[in-house]
């Protein structure tokens, strides 16, 4: 499998058929948002931010492009097979890539390109950007998050906001994400939780500490936001 999905065409066709759908998400479900009081202020100011949401939702994301759209935002894709067609899908939606080298596993070039985006995204943060990240991709541990987006925001200074989205009816796919497709016409809740912050002088515990934290707090929000599409409000 993994073969046929490196090749150019079928990634760009993929890419392109992920693209139009997450558009009709966008266009035909019902977006409904909680909290988005909180990220306001970021939205109308000049500073950076980061915007984090579950790998699984990937297909709903745009539930919040209306928001981050209002300033220049770019999404940290993974530098995998699947990241190929993703980062062309997101493109096309109004999220273009960040990301590193599509060279083996173990290379030295792909490490050199994992820095350099990482750089990048410092540097994108750091201007007034923000930067959309699924901090449990590309493989999970799921509904986990992974340092590398507190290290940004702790060498940033930069806002970060959890958002949990959610529609219904939907479908959960038996992938290890559980990923998360609705059709048109949906109800759909976007639930936002922030702004949280990592202390510049954070030592590995702390970012392990608040990364749990995190985690707890954005599956909370998509556990909120899956209760409030299907109607139940407790």
């Amino acid at each position: 499998m993994k073969g046929w999905l490196r090749n150019a065409r079928v990634q760009a066709l993929l890419g392109l058929i992920l693209a139009g759908y997450l558009k009709l998400m966008l266009r035909t479900i019902r977006w409904r948002h909680e909290n988005l009081a909180c990220v306001e202020p970021v939205l109308a100011g000049d500073s950076g931010a980061l915007g984090l949401f579950w790998h699984g939702r990937v297909p709903l994301c745009l539930a919040m492009a209306p928001q981050w759209w209002r300033k220049r935002t770019h999404a940290l894709i993974s530098p995998s097979a699947d990241g190929e067609f993703l980062a062309q899908a997101l493109g096309r939606a109004g999220f273009p890539a960040i990301r590193g080298s599509s060279a083996k596993r173990g290379d030295a070039a792909k490490a050199r390109a994992v820095v350099a985006a990482f750089r990048e995204a410092l540097t994108w943060v750091k201007g007034g950007g923000v930067l959309i990240v699924t901090p449990d991709g590309p493989r999970g541990p799921n509904e986990v998050i992974a340092a590398g987006s507190l290290q940004i925001a702790r060498r940033t200074g930069a806002p970060v906001f959890l958002v949990g989205i959610a529609a219904s009816p939907s479908l959960s796919m038996k992938t290890w994400d559980r990923v998360m497709v609705a059709p048109p016409f949906a109800r759909g809740q976007v639930v936002w939780d922030g702004p949280h912050h990592v202390p510049a002088d954070a030592d590995e515990d702390q970012v392990a500490a608040l990364a749990a934290d995190w985690s707890a707090r954005l599956s909370a929000a998509t556990r909120r936001a899956e209760a409030l599409s299907a109607g139940r409000s407790h």
